[in-house]
């Protein structure tokens, strides 16, 4: 096995006012936890750019795309050679470089309760 040796990156600081805004886009309409999970699945599918590297445990893993589980989880697919795991979007480590679109993944951990605030389980 090989690992990534990549520094750990950083999240993006997002003001109260940004965090705020992509709150709102993320869950506007939206009516129940389910379809505000829907709505950031929505988001960090659109601005999420993928695929990008990153590390599981310090193994190289390549994160394909995010999907949503029936159980309302939003998780990145990520692969290694023909192996590929969903591993929730709230656990997943981000190696620097961030890829385009990081800062969705930090606001929903945000709103999830990841820095405070909502409960952090679905």
């Amino acid at each position: 096995m090989r690992a990534l040796h990549t520094t750990k990156a950083t999240p993006p600081r997002l003001g109260k006012v940004r965090l705020a805004a992509m709150i709102e886009e993320a869950t506007v309409d939206c009516h129940g936890e389910s379809e505000q999970v829907a709505g950031w699945f929505t988001v960090i599918e659109q601005n999420l750019v993928t695929p990008f590297a990153t590390a599981i445990l310090g193994v190289a893993v390549t994160v394909q795309s995010v999907e949503l589980t029936r159980d309302e989880r939003i998780v990145a697919i990520c692969a290694r050679g023909r192996e590929r795991q969903p591993i929730a979007i709230l656990d997943l480590p981000l190696a620097a470089p961030l890829p385009r679109g990081a800062e969705w993944i930090e606001a929903y951990r945000h709103w999830r309760g990841a820095e405070g605030g909502r409960d952090g389980a679905p």
